[in-house]
């Protein structure tokens, strides 16, 4: 079984922690609190328990993300948990921040003015520090070369079919995607029980293409948009003893994928 070599953490968040903001922000940016004010809870509706909302304006350190013009400063708001006593958390002044956001329709921009924006999650704000942009960068790197693997919204269709020698077999799995470009991976069982695998992103279905690597963007769209079990009834026309094949190779996928960890929810699409 081959398993994607593993990558030591460098900052406080996962990798999938910042590519769920990462490719559902089309704005994000390196920022320094310039004042933060704590909502009443009258004026913060629908605030989570135990957490608190601030109006934020920062000033914009560098553009990370982002199309058209941005002002010096934005505006926005922001949930953030209590602190250990059950009162609001002080954001200090200077204090630098990555913001994952959101336009907001007729807001100002300009050098000398402020634009509203509005964080794609309510707690879209992150501490700042080197490693995770750096984190962020790479991954935004990756979202916007030819061909990046599109997030994967489900199981097509597939099949497992035996091979020449007994114990021999090959399963292959076409996956849904959010763009409808096509994605597909291929598991090979030899004689002697072991097996490998292989995804390919593309047309191509190549059973010798490489595993992603973890902390890529391939292992994430795979190890956190694969369901955990194989629908079954996507394996239509094939035996019942071949579908118990495909869904032991599919495991083998997960197993070698590994757990998307996540330190926080992701943002709603």
């Amino acid at each position: 079984m081959q398993t994607p070599p593993t990558a030591t953490a460098t900052g406080p968040f996962t990798y999938a922690d910042i590519a769920d903001l990462a490719t559902a922000a089309p704005i994000a940016l390196h920022a320094r609190i310039h004042s933060a004010a704590a909502l009443k809870p009258a004026q913060a509706v629908g605030v989570a328990a135990g957490h608190s909302r601030f109006y934020v304006e920062a000033d914009v350190v560098s553009l990370i993300r982002g199309a058209g013009p941005l002002a010096a400063r934005v505006n926005y708001l922001v949930d953030l948990p209590l602190d250990a006593r059950g009162k609001p958390v002080k954001l200090k002044k200077k204090q630098p921040v990555l913001l994952f956001a959101r336009p907001v329709a007729g807001a100002s921009a300009g050098s000398n003015s402020t634009s509203s924006i509005r964080l794609v999650a309510p707690d879209a704000q992150l501490p700042w520090d080197a490693a995770t942009e750096s984190q962020l960068r790479a991954i935004l790197t990756e979202l916007v070369k030819p061909g990046a693997p599109p997030a994967i919204t489900g199981i097509a269709n597939g099949f497992h079919v035996p091979g020449t020698l007994p114990g021999e077999g090959e399963t292959q799995l076409f996956l849904d995607t959010s763009t409808g470009e096509p994605v597909s991976l291929t598991v090979l069982t030899a004689a002697n029980g072991s097996r490998r695998w292989a995804a390919a992103f593309g047309e191509i279905v190549d059973g010798s293409a490489e595993v992603p690597a973890r902390n890529t963007l391939a292992w994430y769209r795979l190890a956190c948009g694969l369901p955990r079990q194989l629908p079954l009834n996507k394996l239509a026309g094939t035996a019942p003893e071949d579908r118990r094949k495909a869904a032991s190779d599919y495991g083998v996928v997960l197993g070698a994928l590994g757990d998307c960890a996540r330190t926080r929810k992701p943002p709603v699409r």
